[in-house]
Parts: structure tokens; sequence; C-alpha cells
């Protein structure tokens, strides 16, 4: 089974439009298509920025629902070893140490160029629809 991390930029695109890949990204972790991991840290970077007002058209229960059935959905990754700072944005630098300590092949992302260095690792970052593809 494909392991990967979702960049917090695919769940903002996939929670504000049903039509887009990075919708279908959410509901293939849903069905179980791929083990999405995650991290104690990950976590509260998702709540934390869906939360923010207007990032998406839900009210702030019906995310914490959501991020919550994503926990069931994930294998939950503890990190023993921070990778910091290698990416241009420390926020990244999150994902990236989730990846190198769960191993995983694939980084979700919009921002594919900003985790170059994550290749030195053996992860691809793929866009949603090229994400999709693989599965």
């Amino acid at each position: 089974m494909i392991r990967a991390v979702i960049d917090t930029n695919i769940l903002v695109a996939g929670l504000r439009s049903r039509r887009g890949a990075s919708n279908q990204v959410i509901a293939a972790a849903a069905r179980r298509q791929f083990l999405p991991y995650l991290s104690v840290p990950m976590f509260c970077e998702y709540l934390d920025v869906l939360t923010r007002p207007g990032m998406v058209p839900l009210p702030a229960e019906r995310i914490e629902e959501f991020c919550l059935s994503l926990v069931t959905v994930s294998h939950l990754q503890e990190i023993y070893f921070l990778w910091r700072p290698l990416l241009p944005d420390p926020k990244d630098d999150m994902i990236l140490e989730l990846g190198v300590a769960g191993q995983v092949s694939h980084i979700v992302t919009f921002n594919s160029g900003d985790f170059r260095p994550a290749a030195a690792f053996g992860i691809r970052t793929s866009s949603p629809a090229a994400f999709l593809s693989l599965l």
C-alpha cells in the first residue's frame, strides 16, 4: 500500500471544492486506497489552518470532525529526529520530517518545488492528480 503525507494545502483545496483532485485524494484516504501518515504536530497544523476564518466553508465543529475522521484512517507516526532547517518554509520541514520518519513514498502537495530535498530521502512529491493516477 502506498504511504503518503498530505500537505495542508491539499486539504484546504479538497474541502473548498468537491470537484477537484484534492477532494478525490481525501476520498481515496477515506476508502483506504492509500495510507496517510500523520503526526501530532501535523494534526495540529491541519486544525490550525482549516479553522482559520474563511479558509474553508465549514463550521469549526465540522472541521474538527473531519480531522478526527482522518486520524481513523491514518498511521500515527512518532518523530524522533528533526531535519530542520532544510526547506524554505519551516512548516514544510514538519511534513518532510513526518515523511522521513514514516518512510513514506510520497508527499501530496501543490508545492513540489519547495520539497526538492525530499528526493534525497527517496520521497517523491506529487500533485493530487498525479498521485491519484498511482492509486
